[in-house]
């Protein structure tokens, strides 16, 4: 008589901690993103709605981190914790892309006169991971680490040009959520601010931050894979106008290039 096989709709006893930890470990993971990308310390409350979580659990997690020190509590709000800046520290020396870009940056802003910076992509946002300061300064302080969305800007444009329209709603959506943009917004007025594909370079003015002009390129990436950084050329408009902003494409592509070569080999 033959024998069949069958396998059992409930997980094993050893898959379903696992499962159970990864689940507590991802939820714990969106709640310190959250906290990073506040401008100011959160309620409870907030957190637990913006994560789409229960009180008690957003309440859990909150401790936990705690105990590491990932967040930090003051009355009813809380915060990112000082354990952060070890990692901070760790990542900007020994990360593989921040320690190639620093004198490639120097030297684009060296010869530009323009401040360069270097954004790396993360999910639907864009953090910026290294800065050199032009002849110039801005007029607003734009920390390392800084989350901001990708549907503004020349470089967070330049990574979405070659986006298909369902990935453009995805961005449309987290952009929207993350208070970046207005609900009205949709994937066809995004794909209207962004460059045509494969074009070379974006430009934004007044997008933002208001009277801030902005250049900017994506860094080479292997192929088959779409790039996922991209180098500016930011001024305030006082300082430098259109024209000026791109005329420093061709640099900016060289330093682009420069870097891609650097990383060949890395994960990135």
């Amino acid at each position: 008589m033959a024998t069949t096989t069958s396998t059992s709709p409930h997980p094993s006893a050893e898959e379903g901690p696992k499962a159970s930890n990864m689940r507590s470990l991802s939820r714990a993971l969106e709640v310190f993103a959250e906290l990073q990308r506040a401008e100011r310390p959160q309620r409870l409350s907030d957190l637990a709605r913006n994560c789409g979580m229960s009180l008690p659990t957003t309440l859990r997690i909150l401790r936990v981190l705690q105990d590491f020190g990932m967040v930090s509590q003051t009355d009813k709000s809380y915060r990112i914790g000082p354990a952060v800046l070890p990692a901070a520290r760790s990542f900007l020396e020994n990360d593989p892309l921040v320690v190639a870009a620093r004198p490639i940056l120097q030297q684009v802003a060296s010869q530009t006169g323009l401040t360069a910076s270097l954004y790396t992509r993360l999910g639907f946002e864009r953090i910026l991971v290294a800065r050199v300061d032009g002849e110039v300064p801005l007029r607003y302080d734009l920390p390392l680490g800084k989350r901001l969305p990708l549907t503004v800007g020349a470089a967070g444009k330049i990574l979405l040009a070659s986006s298909s329209d369902d990935e453009l709603q995805q961005v449309v959506a987290a952009a929207v959520a993350g208070g970046h943009e207005e609900p009205g917004l949709t994937a066809a007025a995004l794909r209207s601010r962004l460059p045509e594909p494969g074009a070379e370079y974006a430009y934004s003015a007044d997008e933002r931050a208001t009277g801030v002009l902005s250049v900017a390129v994506a860094v080479p990436s292997r192929p088959g894979r779409r790039p996922s950084e991209s180098i500016s050329l930011t001024s305030p408009v006082e300082a430098a106008n259109e024209e000026t902003l791109r005329a420093g494409v061709p640099e900016l592509r060289r330093a682009a290039g420069r870097l891609s070569e650097l990383l060949e080999g890395s994960v990135y």
